[in-house]
């Protein structure tokens, strides 16, 4: 007696069919983000938020900053610490508790991709050599899992820390007042570190999958891009990659990324 297939198998064999022909059960090309918005200063108490919308997958991130003191190999710069939480609320698949593997992922490829491109300038947070610095905090939310949190993420960061001002800081009593928020911005370079994750299911690559393709994935590769320049990479999942395949995906990625800054930098404005 043939064995009765789950709702699961049968998705999954359409959803590769269709990637073989180049399409997507929504419309879109393996290539081709979800509509993307972005709602601004969603927090009265961050000093920068956003809630970011791929498609039905969102994601609220906050930038906070502290004054705390630098690290001893980096006396005249200023620190940074990427967090994220997967809520229950957003998905079935996550528990309250501590962070899980996925959650410390999405927090250090985030981090990584910040810090390695340079996009925030550390060394202009300094306040007293040795002693202050400003400490900048970002803090991602997972509101509702519809497929690449990872992106969403990254897009919030980026999108947050371009809104955030400086709360102000009285040398005197040395705190932080942070009902006083000044005019001055967290100093961010050109180098804006725009994350592309590209998975592979079965022969076939994508972008911005749905949490049906997603569950799907064989391999996925995050790479972080500022204007042609890789900051970052990652690789999860198990299944191996050809070398054309690499050369595919970061043709993939680059594109993607530049498409995906505009949008920022339009929604932000």
């Amino acid at each position: 007696m043939d064995k009765v297939r789950t709702t699961f198998e049968v998705t999954g064999e359409r959803i590769r069919r269709y990637l073989e022909e180049g399409k997507r059960f929504d419309g879109r090309t393996p290539f081709e983000f979800r509509d993307i918005t972005i709602e601004k200063n969603v927090s009265k108490k961050a000093e920068g938020s956003v809630r970011v919308r791929i498609g039905k997958t969102e994601v609220i991130v906050g930038v906070k900053m502290g004054v705390s003191e630098p690290y001893s190999d980096s006396p005249t710069k200023g620190n940074l610490m990427v967090t994220a939480e997967m809520l229950p609320l957003s998905s079935p698949r996550f528990e309250i508790g501590p962070p899980k593997f996925e959650a410390i992922e999405l927090g250090r490829v985030t981090d990584r991709g910040l810090r390695e491109s340079g996009f925030i300038d550390l060394e202009k947070l300094c306040i007293i050599e040795g002693e202050k610095v400003w400490t900048v905090f970002v803090d991602v939310y997972s509101i509702n899992d519809d497929g690449n949190l990872m992106d969403a993420a990254t897009i919030g960061s980026i999108a947050a820390l371009k809104l955030a001002r400086l709360p102000k800081y009285d040398r005197k009593e040395k705190k932080v007042l942070f009902d006083e928020l000044t005019e001055e911005r967290i100093p961010l370079t050109e180098k804006v570190p725009v994350a592309i994750s590209v998975h592979k299911i079965g022969p076939s690559l994508l972008i911005d999958p749905t949490r049906e393709e997603e569950d799907l994935s064989e391999c996925r590769v995050t790479i972080s891009f500022n204007k042609g320049i890789i900051s970052s990479l990652q690789k999860s999942e198990s299944a191996a990659l050809e070398i054309d395949e690499m050369k595919k995906i970061f043709e993939i990625a680059e594109k993607a990324s530049e498409d995906v800054l505009k949008q920022i930098e339009k929604k932000i404005k």
